[in-house]
C-alpha cells in the first residue's frame, strides 16, 4: 500500500515523499513583482516537502491579479527568483513555479490594463484586491481570435524564464476561475470561434498552453492544475465529465509531468483518475472548509488513487509538516488575519515543532 513517505519519481525528479506544498497567494513580493529575501526564507523553511509549488506568478502585466504578487516576465523578476530557488535547493528541496494568468479576475487599478478574458462577461459578485482595497472585478475585454496565441506564448515565455531562474519546473494554473479555467467554463466562455462553442473549442486554449509550455521547457517540467466543478470566481463548469475527460485525453499524448486536481468531489475525482494514466496530484482541502487538511485526509486521497497529495493551509503554520505527519505530532493553526497583509509576521514566524527535551535523572 502506498505511503505518504514513499520515494517517488515525478518526471525526472526523485521526490523523498508524496507530500506537495500547494500554491498559495501570500502577496509578499515588492511593488514591481520581484521576489524578496523573505520569500526565499519562507520557501526554504518548507523544503522538506516532496515538491513545493509556489504562489501564482503572473506571466505578463495584464495577467496580474493582485498587487504585490510576483511576476516572471521581466529580467529583474527572473533574477529576483534566483535567491528563492537557490535557498530551496540548498535546503534539499524541489520547487515548481505556478504560472497564473488572472484573465478577468483582475483590475485596471492594479495593472493599468483592462482585464482580458474569453468573453466580455464579468465574474459575478467577485472581488479582487487593488491598491485602494477590495473592488468588484470589472467587465473584461474579449480577446480576439488573433490575440489568443499571444496569451499562450506569454505563458510559455514565463516557463522559460522560470527555468532560467532555477526552478525545477512549472505548473500552469487552470483552476479557481483564472484564464485557463475561464476558457473551460460554460458561463465565462461564450465564444463561437475555434476557442469556444464545442467541447473541443473550450479545451483548445488549455491544450495549446500546455503544448507550448512543453515545447519551451520539456514535458517532465510541466504540470497543470484544474478544479472541475469548483465554481470559484463565478467560472461555472458545464458538462464536467465530457469537458475534462476530453481535455485529459488531449493531454495524454503530450505527456506532462502531472495533473493537479483541487476543489472537486469524489465522484468527479474517480472518473478523472480513470481518464488520466499519468501522475495525479490531489488537494483534499475544500475551499469552503476553514479547517486545514490533516494526515488522515491526505491518506484517504492516496487510498482513492492519488499519487501525490498537495496541502495548502496546513503548510502555513507548519513549515515542518512532513516531519509532523511522520511523527504524528500536533499541527499549529495559522492566523488568517496575516494571510495577505505583507510583512514577516504570520509568514516567517511559525517555528518547527518544539520537541521536548529528554529528562535525565541522576543515580
Amino acid at each position: 500500500m502506498a505511503s505518504l513517505f514513499d520515494n517517488v519519481l515525478l518526471g525526472r525528479l526523485r521526490l523523498p515523499n508524496r507530500i506537495v506544498m500547494a500554491p498559495m497567494s501570500r502577496v509578499r513580493s515588492n511593488p514591481e513583482g520581484l521576489a524578496t529575501a523573505s520569500m526565499a526564507t519562507y520557501y526554504a523553511q518548507r523544503a522538506s516537502a516532496g515538491l513545493i509549488i509556489t504562489e501564482g506568478v503572473h506571466p505578463s502585466p495584464v495577467g496580474q491579479s493582485n498587487p504585490r504578487t510576483p511576476g516572471l516576465h521581466t529580467p529583474a523578476q527572473v533574477d529576483s527568483w534566483r535567491q528563492v530557488t537557490a535557498a530551496v535547493h540548498t535546503n534539499g528541496g524541489r520547487i515548481f513555479a505556478q504560472i497564473m494568468h488572472a484573465g478577468r479576475v483582475s483590475h485596471p487599478d492594479t495593472t493599468g490594463h483592462q482585464p482580458v478574458a474569453p468573453s466580455a462577461v464579468a465574474a459575478r459578485e467577485t472581488y479582487v484586491f487593488t491598491p485602494t482595497g477590495p473592488q468588484l472585478v470589472p467587465t473584461p475585454r474579449a480577446l480576439s481570435t488573433a490575440e489568443v496565441p499571444g496569451e499562450v506564448e506569454s505563458i510559455a515565455a514565463a516557463a522559460r524564464n522560470a527555468i532560467q531562474a532555477g526552478f525545477d519546473g512549472v505548473e500552469l494554473h487552470g483552476a479557481n476561475g483564472y484564464l485557463i479555467g475561464q476558457f473551460l467554463s460554460g458561463n465565462a466562455n461564450l465564444r463561437t470561434d475555434r476557442y469556444g462553442g464545442s467541447v473541443s473549442g473550450r479545451i483548445r486554449f488549455a491544450v495549446e498552453a500546455v503544448a507550448a509550455t512543453i515545447d519551451a521547457v520539456g514535458a517532465h517540467r510541466v504540470g497543470l492544475r484544474l478544479s472541475p466543478g469548483a465554481g470559484i470566481a463565478d467560472a461555472i463548469d458545464t458538462d464536467i465529465a465530457e469537458v475534462y475527460g476530453a481535455l485529459l485525453a488531449e493531454l495524454v499524448p503530450l505527456g506532462p509531468a502531472y495533473v493537479h486536481l483541487t476543489g472537486t468531489d469524489e465522484q468527479v475525482l474517480r472518473g478523472l483518475r480513470r481518464a488520466w494514466p499519468g501522475t495525479l496530484v490531489v488537494n483534499p482541502s475544500a475551499a469552503n472548509n476553514p479547517v486545514a487538511a490533516t494526515r488522515d485526509d491526505a491518506e484517504r486521497s492516496l487510498a482513492h488513487g492519488a499519487d501525490l497529495i498537495s496541502l495548502g493551509r496546513a503548510y502555513l503554520a507548519n513549515p515542518d509538516l512532513v516531519e509532523r505527519f511522520r511523527a504524528d505530532l500536533p499541527l499549529a493553526v495559522a492566523d488568517p488575519d496575516t494571510y495577505y497583509v505583507g510583512g514577516d509576521d504570520g509568514y516567517l514566524t511559525y517555528p518547527p515543532y518544539a520537541h521536548p527535551r529528554p529528562t535525565t535523572t541522576s543515580v
